[in-house]
């Protein structure tokens, strides 16, 4: 495998790119390290397909300046993606081809050698669970084989850094967890994976996540971080009959920002916490519905996102309005 030039796989410093008057990526700054799986969690449009495409020498930034894998994304894009590799959430596998013939294509397009070619495809079919299927055409093949082989083919010569670009996209959940399966066993062997996702849970899984909203890095930080100390507003978990009708009479208290109906009970977000939930309390016993538990609880990652995506509006709000 090749290696990496020191500990840092990504390297960014104030990354932009734009397209006539609009911002794409603005201003972006972050690292990665070597062997870590780092997420970029966002809404589509909000830069995340722009940024990798760029890290991957793709497209040419702006704007500022990085290093991927020791390479400068202005300068060495032909070095960078001698050392990555990259998977998109279209797979690019090619259907008509078989799963050997599509491994043949990529090995001729990395320059594999003969004698490792045959290594490296007997483990991408086996570990693509395709030992069965390795004559058959592509287009018949479950989507989450597919995955699986768009993963192989893009580790066929061994990168030290692979980008994957909302991967599991379309796909069900048990092949969505079987493919974090083996993006842990990657990181295992010191491949730094770098993934987009639009999808909260999934972000879980990911050792740091980086929250990007329209162009801009608004967080990062391991996903316990982000839940304990980036979300200003408390979450109570309200337990009690008739949810639905509850959730009206909650939304007038003052301070609550928010009411969602959560199993069999509601999430409330409130501007304080212990305030809101001493008022939902009264509030709830007065309306008849008894005790009601009323607790404080981690915010989800939704929570978080939220939260600071309506920070983010209320700051850019002042701006927009001097501008007109």
């Amino acid at each position: 495998m090749k290696t990496i030039k020191n500990d840092k796989a990504i390297v960014v410093k104030d990354l932009e790119k734009r397209y006539s008057k609009f911002m794409a990526v603005n201003r972006m700054s972050f690292e990665v390290s070597k062997g870590e799986i780092f997420g970029f969690l966002g809404p589509n449009g909000s830069g995340k397909s722009t940024t990798i495409r760029i890290l991957c020498g793709i497209l040419a930034p702006t704007g500022g300046a990085g290093t991927v894998a020791g390479f400068n994304i202005r300068t060495e894009a032909e070095k960078i993606k001698s050392h990555i590799g990259y998977m998109s959430q279209r797979f690019s596998l090619y259907e008509d081809l078989t799963v050997e013939e599509n491994i043949n294509f990529y090995s001729g397009i990395y320059h594999i050698t003969p004698k490792k070619e045959k290594e490296r495809k007997e483990w991408v079919i086996e570990m693509a669970g395709l030992k069965e299927h390795r004559h058959s055409r592509t287009a018949f093949l479950s989507s989450g084989w597919k995955q699986r082989l768009a993963l192989g083919c893009a580790i066929l010569h061994e990168p030290p850094i692979l980008f994957l670009d909302e991967p599991t996209s379309g796909v069900d959940p048990i092949s969505r967890r079987q493919f974090w399966d083996l993006i842990y066993v990657l990181s295992g062997r010191g491949i730094t994976v770098f993934v987009t996702t639009h999808y909260m849970e999934e972000a879980e899984y990911c050792n740091r996540i980086g929250l990007i909203y329209r162009g801009k890095l608004i967080a990062s930080g391991t996903p316990e971080m982000l839940k304990t100390e980036c979300m200003q507003e408390g979450v109570l978990e309200v337990l009690c009959e008739r949810p639905q009708d509850a959730m009206i009479e909650i939304k007038k208290v003052e301070g609550i920002k928010d009411v969602a109906l959560f199993g069999k009970g509601l999430h409330v977000v409130a501007e304080d916490g212990d305030t809101a939930a001493f008022a939902i309390r009264r509030l709830l016993m007065g309306k008849g519905y008894g005790i009601a538990p009323v607790e404080k609880i981690v915010p989800s990652l939704e929570d978080v996102f939220v939260s600071l995506i309506e920070a983010q509006d209320r700051a850019e709000q002042p701006q927009q309005e001097v501008q007109r």
